[in-house]
């Protein structure tokens, strides 16, 4: 997993959920009263994020024992154990809501890639993410979607050129966005060009992206659409597309399905931690 960027939003949410100290546990426990317990998934789904586990409890200072019984990207089953922990009972309840919120919002995003992959099932499609992540979550959550079995769209602004259509409003017309992208960045950056209409994909064609979005059309549209399209040119189609939705894009011609709600809206996976007895 990505350390750097878990350990800094790990130490922040520690520090916004303990603040000066759990009252409750200090209050009940002692500082040396010891206990053991167990991660369990309460729904089927698609692990993320098990690192949390024992970066959460080191960012603690307190010396806990993690058997993880599963990987990130392992499919589990309700009831089924995820991992061990054994230490300092302050300690395990005190950092038990922050690692439930990452480790379910993760997994859900896990479990939620994978399952529009099984719904689309086309081998020759990929499914991606978008720049609509939660502040803060980005490199977490993009993350989470490769461990579904999902690909990265861009990480941020200057990852690669998207040209959008208010950038074609105010540039006045693709073939003019497209050259004066040309004329100030490097031949190792890909430019893509967001299309809405069949004009718009011949004009994309002409000025040579190299990925030409179609936004918003219908699984019979873009089989239309894509035979303007030459084969190097990648086609990605992005736009309303749902768990609902999404089987009929199957062998729709397209290269990449992005999906924003992926990272913007997921259901988190349900995940308890429970002290043995």
């Amino acid at each position: 997993m990505i350390s750097i960027h878990l350990k800094e939003i790990i130490e922040s949410a520690l520090r916004e959920d303990i603040g000066m100290g759990d009252l409750t546990s200090k209050s009940i426990f002692d500082a040396d009263h010891y206990s053991k317990g167990t991660f369990v998934s309460k729904a089927e789904g698609t692990l993320a994020g098990l690192d949390v586990l024992q970066i959460a409890y080191n960012f603690l200072g307190e010396n806990v024992s993690v058997n993880l019984l599963k990987e990130d990207g392992d499919s589990v089953g309700i009831k089924e154990r995820i991992a061990e922990v054994e230490g300092p009972t302050q300690v395990l309840l005190s950092a038990e809501r922050v690692i439930l919120n990452l480790m379910q919002h993760l997994s859900g995003i896990a479990t939620s890639t994978a399952e529009v992959i099984r719904l689309l099932d086309d081998s020759s499609i990929e499914i991606v993410d978008t720049r609509k992540t939660l502040p803060g979550l980005r490199a977490l959550q993009k993350y989470a979607v490769t461990c579904g079995g999902g690909k990265n769209h861009r990480f941020r602004l200057d990852d690669g050129v998207m040209i959008k259509d208010n950038h074609i409003k105010a540039a006045g017309s693709i073939t003019k966005a497209v050259e004066l992208v040309r004329s100030k960045i490097g031949h190792m950056v890909k430019i893509e060009v967001e299309t809405e209409s069949k004009e718009q994909v011949l004009e994309a064609v002409e000025a040579k992206a190299d990925v030409i979005m179609l936004d918003n059309r219908t699984p019979e549209e873009i089989k239309e659409l894509v035979k303007l399209i030459p084969d190097e040119i990648l086609v990605e189609v992005s736009g309303g597309i749902t768990p609902n939705s999404i089987s009929s894009f199957k062998g729709c011609g397209a290269d990449v399905i992005s999906l924003g709600w992926l990272t913007h809206s997921v259901k988190a996976l349900d995940i308890s931690f429970n002290l043995n007895t």
